[in-house]
């Protein structure tokens, strides 16, 4: 069984994303991880500041949810980062919640090419909708999580579920009329499971 954090960046209470990570979490609880859900709707996460105390050994200065959340973070063995596609890429809300993984850095005295910190390794994916579908739809978002989490953070991809053309930006959600809520539950009760067949050999 593995812990799977969830963290919901935007999106309507019941629209497309919400949707879909409905779908992801009952096929992961379904092949029996625990899951959890964060709505950065319903917290406030301000993003980094920059102001470096953290690197003197103090808590993040600021005073918002996100010193509560962790705990939940360091525990969790896979992140799912949850977002609609805003401008091209990720909500505010995930870019400002990444940003704040600064303060959970520790001092690297050999870091790899490009880093100056290390972070606490755990795995990631990504659930995105979009109302577009075209090849490039999603360009943006997958280069920020990919140099982001992946090649400076260092977290290891579990994979992506981009799930475009999920009806008008001012209709309702219409992601229930493609295959990608079946996607996601499928990818969620699948996303270990290679693991899992390699354990029982």
């Amino acid at each position: 069984m593995k812990k799977i954090l969830i963290i919901l960046g935007g999106g309507r209470k019941k629209g497309n994303t919400a949707q879909l990570v409905d779908a992801f979490m009952k096929g992961a609880m379904e092949a029996g991880h625990a899951t959890e859900l964060i709505s950065l709707n319903q917290l406030q996460v301000n993003g980094c500041i920059g102001c470096n105390a953290c690197r003197y050994g103090k808590p993040c200065v600021q005073k918002d949810d996100f010193n509560s959340l962790v705990p939940k973070i360091l525990e969790a063995d896979l992140l799912v980062f949850a977002s609609p596609l805003y401008f091209w890429t990720i909500s505010s809300k995930i870019k400002a919640f990444i940003e704040r993984f600064y303060c959970i850095a520790q001092k690297d005295d050999n870091p790899p090419l490009g880093r100056y910190e290390k972070y606490p390794v755990h795995d990631c994916a990504l659930l995105m909708t979009s109302a577009d579908d075209f090849f490039w739809t999603f360009e943006q978002a997958v280069s920020y999580y990919q140099f982001t989490m992946v090649n400076y953070i260092g977290f290891h991809n579990k994979g992506m579920l981009l799930a475009g053309g999920c009806g008008d930006t001012n209709g309702r959600p219409g992601i229930g009329k493609t295959d990608h809520l079946m996607e996601a539950y499928e990818f969620g009760k699948r996303i270990y499971k290679r693991e899992e067949e390699k354990e029982k050999i």
